[in-house]
């Protein structure tokens, strides 16, 4: 299974995986399954943190790179389907990490790992619940 985890999954799997349900570690720690990152992800943990809605010891840009080295990701790339696809979906909100995530997983063809109830409502597309 290739699996793109949400923003917050990421976060957690290497701070809080505590906060993961039991079927979510299983999936992340499973070595037939591949994780997958967006680029957005990595630009919303750093807007987070300089917000100060997510704590980190240390640097955020430091703890971005300590993160790659601890979790191998696959980087999904944005490109030009992904932002043409994230402007057609229907998923009732206008968060653009939201919408560059659904975009991502539907042209990949990835299950997106999330816990956001608002995601989880989006018809049509693969998801792994974090609830």
């Amino acid at each position: 299974m290739k699996l793109l985890l949400d923003t917050h999954i990421w976060v957690w799997s290497l701070g809080e995986p505590e906060r993961l349900k039991p079927r979510v570690v299983q999936a992340l720690q499973d070595p037939a399954n591949e994780l997958w990152l967006s680029p957005i992800s990595v630009w919303e943990f750093l807007v987070l943190a300089q917000k100060k809605r997510v704590s980190v010891v240390g640097d955020p840009f430091q703890w971005v790179e300590h993160a790659f080295e601890t979790l191998p990701v696959h980087e999904a790339s944005l490109n030009r389907e992904v932002a043409v696809r994230s402007r057609r979906l229907m998923l009732g909100h206008r968060d653009p990490a939201d919408r560059f995530l659904a975009a991502t997983a539907l042209v990949y063809e990835l299950r997106l790992v999330t816990g956001d109830e608002r995601l989880l409502r989006a018809k049509a597309l693969p998801l792994l619940s974090n609830r």
